[in-house]
């Protein structure tokens, strides 16, 4: 089975996922609402089933799969069945674009940043959350990347690797922040969301595309 073809047949039990782990999900929003701007116009590439543009008020996404698409649209998100590397818009179109746990399934992270950037207005910026393949959480989910339907085909990136492709692409103004400090399964509250990486197994990046 492809990677595709596992999001358009899951997409329903990769969208309970986050009711199943609800303390998870929401130490992901709230890690990722302290960077991501207010009253701004954005875009979620990779919008997935839409659990994440949804909360931010995030109105459209680019999904390739979809059975994902269709959910996010139930939540009133305008989606384009799009790829990352291949942005149906003008240049300069958005305030900000959100890339949530959308890095570890491009298998070249690059072309997709570089098209990013080329919709993001001057000035704008990218906000990537990921799982840090250093951390305990990236290295755990790693190990068993081949028992699991959704990660089977995921490549995991450190934090350190797309900082180094951040500044190729000229980005500025970098803030970093952390949670998840230990198993999902584990999780009885909201994580705390703290300053920096390298301790937390989810980590938001915010970058400004620069003048």
């Amino acid at each position: 089975m492809s990677e595709n073809q596992i999001f358009e047949d899951g997409a329903e039990e990769y969208d309970k996922w986050f009711d199943e782990h609800k303390f998870a999900y929401e130490s992901e929003i709230l890690a990722l609402g302290t960077l991501i701007p207010k009253n701004s116009t954005g875009l979620e590439v990779g919008v997935g089933t839409g659990r994440f543009a949804a909360p931010f008020g995030i109105q459209i996404g680019v999904e390739p799969a979809r059975a994902m698409a269709d959910i996010a649209r139930k939540r009133g998100i305008t989606v384009y069945e799009a790829k990352a590397e291949e942005l149906p818009f003008d240049n300069d179109s958005f305030d900000f674009i959100l890339m949530t746990t959308t890095i570890c399934f491009l298998q070249n992270p690059m072309p997709a940043l570089q098209e990013s950037r080329r919709v993001i207005k001057s000035g704008g910026n990218i906000i990537i959350g990921m799982i840090d393949s250093d951390s305990f959480l990236g290295k755990a989910y790693e190990s068993k990347k081949k028992d699991s339907k959704f990660y089977k085909y995921a490549h995991f990136y450190s934090v350190n690797q797309v900082l180094v492709w951040l500044r190729e692409l000229g980005y500025g103004h970098i803030r970093i922040c952390q949670t998840i400090f230990k198993n999902p399964e584990k999780i009885t509250a909201i994580e705390p969301v703290k300053d920096g990486y390298g301790r937390g197994g989810f980590v938001v990046i915010s970058a400004q595309k620069d003048e």
